[in-house]
């Protein structure tokens, strides 16, 4: 029923549009009548950015557009928290003197209205990180990454919800509420980044910046339809990370294992936003840039391309599977080399590393009541008790975690290996498509649902956390949808560095994998 009804009212909308024609209308319309554009407002970031510098439009009047489009779709989907319309109207307005005067664009995004995710600060603009302790944040500074957003010309319009602290796979706090998915009410958008990818994938904004440690970039982009990318991370990030919450507020650190990276409808939009937010932190600006590698190769044809469709550590349902037999089969008629059977590395050994490195990560801000009391509390616990590898993790000795970084740095060679006969390695994004909210019912309780049997609710990030640990760019790729109507995704892992790469591929897959679906929002 979701998908019928969604598809007859995005077929009626595009067809008044003149996008979409029955035979008969095809053959009684003008032969030069073209058809209509969408609103400027929802269509790509490129479209918007090249109408803003020839003059089509000015950027308060993109802004304005923008801001109508907030007020009628924002109200059922709760993605954008925070606004600040005039704040925005004013540096929209500063852009276009700025271009009337000099007859030259700010920077890459002049002029363009954002959101951004209310875990990264803004200057004089609240970011609570969906915390009532942090519900009167006011920073007075700016994210590294919010300071490269300004500077290349963006118009920051308001902040985009997360959950507590980023600290769950799908988005809801007490301060603002619940993030709905775009296309079922029922469903999760996923988490952290759950009201960024919403945002994006409504029309809301064209661009965003996520962030990630466990999936939490990549999880709601898949659970939304929208692209994003995990960038790399080796002894420093590729996107600057100074600024996100967690981390308290002040703190000039950042988890090594936290990783920024933009959210867009494109692969295309995301390789512009990388251009933008791909940069040292101001205090290496001075010695070194970044500057990613150019795609491997420019066609599919030309791509070795492995493929991990499934796995026993984390099976995946019948629809996801079927998918990945799909990319399996299209890819290769495109002319790609494709290998069904090699393994990078163990799955189960991988995940538990991940689970080591992320939980050692996560305690540097306990209070040092609270971390005393692991302490305690770890060292009474057995090996095979279910909260051993919690709290053994979190209170690891420097030694332990030096072991377990050189663990981290021999996976990063096997990796590596892989990388030398393989140019990508796709894998399922998730389990399923995005699965119920469960924001009100206690942690322990939650599961989902794979073919009928009730699994672990963390198995839903398994698949993308297979890179995490290493910091290998991962990319995920929207791509078909389920009976129902929701969209799924694949990802794409390639080798370190190897950002554009992995956009590119992600672009070239976009032409031969079966369409996502479109939430009614984008229908104009």
């Amino acid at each position: 029923m979701i998908l019928r009804r969604t598809l007859l009212l995005a077929s009626t909308a595009l067809a008044t549009a003149g996008s979409v024609l029955t035979p008969a209308a095809a053959r009684s319309r003008p032969p030069t009548q073209k058809p209509a554009r969408m609103p400027l407002h929802l269509d790509s970031a490129r479209r918007q950015l090249a109408a803003l510098r020839s003059g089509e439009t000015s950027s308060r009047d993109l802004l304005e557009q923008y801001l109508r489009h907030i007020d009628r779709t924002n109200p059922g989907l709760n993605a954008v928290v925070t606004l600040d319309a005039e704040g925005a109207r004013a540096a929209a307005d500063r852009a276009d003197r700025h271009l009337a005067r000099t007859g030259d664009p700010l920077g890459a995004l002049h002029g363009l209205p954002m959101t951004v995710k209310d875990a990264l600060e803004t200057k004089g603009m609240r970011t609570t990180c969906g915390s009532p302790d942090l519900a009167d944040h006011v920073p007075d500074t700016d994210a590294d990454v919010v300071a490269l957003l300004r500077a290349a010309g963006a118009v920051v319009i308001g902040k985009t919800n997360v959950p507590t602290l980023c600290q769950d796979i799908q988005t809801g706090n007490p301060v603002f509420g619940i993030t709905k998915n775009p296309y079922a009410g029922d469903r999760t958008a996923g988490g952290s980044s759950g009201g960024p990818a919403a945002a994006v994938a409504t029309g809301l904004t064209a661009l965003e910046v996520g962030s990630d440690l466990a999936g939490s970039l990549r999880l709601p982009a898949a659970y939304c339809g929208v692209y994003a990318l995990r960038t790399s991370r080796g002894a420093a990030p590729v996107v600057p990370t100074r600024g996100h919450i967690p981390r308290p507020p002040g703190w000039l650190t950042s988890s090594d294992m936290l990783a920024l990276g933009p959210i867009a409808r494109s692969a295309a939009d995301l390789d512009l936003l990388l251009d933008v937010i791909a940069a040292p932190s101001p205090a290496d600006g001075a010695a070194w840039k970044v500057s990613l590698p150019a795609p491997a190769e420019a066609g599919l044809d030309r791509y070795r391309i492995g493929v991990w469709a499934d796995d026993p550590y984390c099976r995946v349902d019948a629809t996801v599977r079927a998918l990945l037999d799909e990319v399996v089969a299209r890819v290769r008629k495109a002319g790609a080399t494709v290998d069904e059977t090699t393994r990078p590395i163990g799955f189960a050994a991988g995940d538990r590393l991940f689970q080591r490195l992320m939980y050692a990560t996560s305690s540097a801000t306990a209070t040092d009541e609270a971390f005393a009391a692991e302490v305690r509390a770890a060292e009474g616990l057995a090996d095979d008790d279910p909260g051993a590898l919690y709290l053994t993790s979190r209170t690891m000795r420097h030694r332990d975690w030096a072991r377990a970084d050189e663990e981290r740095q021999k996976l990063r060679a096997r990796w590596a290996a892989y990388f030398a006969d393989h140019d990508v390695l796709i894998t399922p994004a998730a389990p399923t498509a995005a699965v119920p909210d469960q924001t009100s019912v206690p942690t322990p309780q939650r599961y989902i649902t794979v073919d009928g049997v009730r699994r672990s609710y963390f198995d839903q990030t398994s698949w993308i956390n297979l890179a995490g640990p290493v910091g290998l760019p991962s990319l995920v790729v929207p791509a078909g949808r389920t009976e129902d109507g929701l969209p799924l995704s694949v990802q794409v892992i390639g080798p370190y560095l190897a950002d554009r790469t992995v956009v590119a591929v992600g672009e070239l897959l976009a032409r031969v994998l079966p369409a996502a679906p479109r939430p009614e929002a984008l229908t104009g």
